[in-house]
């Protein structure tokens, strides 16, 4: 939940406090009882094999500049998962990709500003040329027993590292 911000209740307009409701703690109406419900944030990435490299992109920006994982980013409300990580993989790496099945489906959050889940697809190259764009530093293909520092656990998961 937000921890800086006052909410407001989106029936009538009062301040929403925190309750138990349900079994768990919720911001609620005092006066209405209308229930905030957070959603989860939900995280779409690709798996890129090629000639037994993995596609890898190089954070540019916090969480873990510097550190490695597959090309991924959030879904946007509404968005089709598959495009999702389809859009996220052309913006940061440049490459036009088709995404297919499902490589690892990842819960847990593992910073403040984190995904609570995490879908990877398996995916291959349709086109485009390679270039670090969006907030990707470096974009790059590894061989699985030279790896690069790794950013997540997430991506450690995806790529049977940990």
């Amino acid at each position: 939940m937000r921890s800086l911000e006052t909410l407001y209740c989106l029936q009538c307009g009062t301040v929403l406090e925190k309750r138990e409701w349900c079994g768990s703690s919720h911001l609620v109406c005092p006066d209405c009882d209308w229930v905030y419900f957070e959603d989860p944030k939900v995280a779409v990435g690709v798996l890129v094999e090629q000639k037994g490299q993995i596609l890898l992109v190089k954070r540019k920006n916090e969480p873990m500049p510097g550190y490695w994982s597959i090309p991924a980013g959030f879904m946007n409300a509404h968005e089709d998962p598959r495009k999702a990580a389809e859009r996220e993989c052309l913006e940061e790496t440049g490459l036009r990709v088709e995404a297919g099945k499902i490589a690892s489906v990842i819960d847990g959050r593992e910073h403040p500003k984190g995904a609570d889940i995490v879908i990877a697809y398996h995916a291959i190259v349709l086109g485009g040329i390679l270039q670090a764009g969006d907030d990707a530093e470096e974009v790059a293909f590894f061989s699985r027993d030279s790896l690069p520092p790794l950013a997540f656990r997430a991506t450690r998961i995806i790529l049977e590292t940990e």
